[in-house]
């Protein structure tokens, strides 16, 4: 899953990108709000940490364009601010859930699960297909009860299929979303992982739709090879 934080502090920002890259994130920054305007309206994200308090562009400002342009990536806003006025201005303005300075980062990552979860359309924390589980808060990965270690990579590979369990996926798509931007997007290493994760899981786990991409089904069928 990819994830974009605009924050314009530079130590709250390097710990942000810290603590989500450590959770299996693929994450881009921006230091202001013309910035994060800017690669929220041209890049693909699962989700944004976005700061009211920000340079050039005020969150709130770069919040409602977005909207305004369509985007619908879930937002969650951090804010300072005591007045519960500013919050409500935020979710007015298309926020999804906010988080008020200082927090837990344990309660920011947690709530950005649920937000991903929930704009996908999961509602639980375990994400299954067939006798394959993934636990959202551990990391975790099962095959009927079995534990399975996959690479930092081939994690984010698998939750991004899970989270869109039935839905035939692009390459494009995928590396949009597991890889932030500085990642070469000519490389071939999606069919890598793939072939990776279906050596841990099962040659069915993920069918190739030829021409289309991949998809990942609640029952295993055969993958195209």
């Amino acid at each position: 899953m990819r994830v974009l934080i605009v924050e314009d502090e530079p130590n709250l920002r390097q710990q942000l990108q810290s603590t989500l890259e450590g959770a299996g994130y693929a994450v881009d920054v921006a230091a202001d709000g013309e910035e994060g305007h800017f690669l929220g309206s041209t890049e693909s994200y699962d989700a944004v940490v976005l700061d009211l308090g920000l340079p050039e562009i005020d969150g709130l400002t770069v919040l409602d364009r977005w909207r305004k342009e369509g985007k619908v990536m879930p937002v969650l806003v951090l804010t300072a601010r005591d007045s519960w006025s500013d919050k409500v201005a935020g979710l007015d303005a298309g926020a999804d859930d906010y988080v008020a300075k200082p927090f837990q980062t344990e309660e920011l990552i947690a709530r950005l699960r649920a937000l991903i979860r929930r704009a996908s359309g999961n509602a639980s924390a375990e994400l299954v297909a067939g006798d394959i589980r993934l636990d959202t808060r551990s990391g975790k990965v099962t095959k009927s009860g079995d534990p399975v270690k996959l690479t930092a990579q081939e994690y984010k590979l698998l939750s991004y299929l899970l989270h869109h369990k039935g839905k035939v996926v692009s390459r494009t798509e995928l590396i949009e979303h597991i890889y932030d931007q500085d990642f070469d997007r000519d490389s071939n290493t999606i069919e890598v992982f793939v072939t990776r994760i279906r050596k841990k899981l099962g040659a069915d786990t993920i069918t190739t739709i030829r021409g289309l991409g991949y998809s990942l089904e609640d029952e295993g069928q055969e993958a195209a090879q």
